[in-house]
């Protein structure tokens, strides 16, 4: 499934979206940057309430296939700006972090 797809099957808000067919290939769920750093894996849909500039460079490291900030969360400006400039898909919903886990884990199995 690519990013676009997940974005319209899972009605998710579209912050930046500059790579919209990078293939989802799984999920992660976490706020602690240091620990996403060493869990996530390349092409996860990364879960996170976190907003700030970091999370750009940590979905870059992890190489995930976007962020999804979940709980109404929205992007500040300057996650904003790195998330286009780093080439971050960056996506929303209102929905928790596990209501949203859930859902994905339906659509990627």
């Amino acid at each position: 499934m690519t990013v676009k797809e997940l974005a319209n099957v899972m009605a998710l808000q579209e912050f930046c979206l500059p790579e919209p067919g990078r293939r989802v290939s799984g999920g992660y769920v976490g706020d602690l940057l240091s620990w996403v750093m060493g869990r996530a894996k390349a092409g996860d849909a990364w879960l996170t309430i976190m907003s700030n500039q970091n999370v750009a460079a940590v979905a870059l490291m992890t190489d995930a296939a976007c962020v999804v900030l979940t709980e109404g969360v929205v992007p500040d400006e300057a996650l904003l700006r790195r998330a286009q400039q780093q080439g971050i898909n960056l996506l929303g919903t209102k929905r928790s972090s596990f209501e949203t886990a859930a859902a994905l884990r339906k659509l990627l199995t």
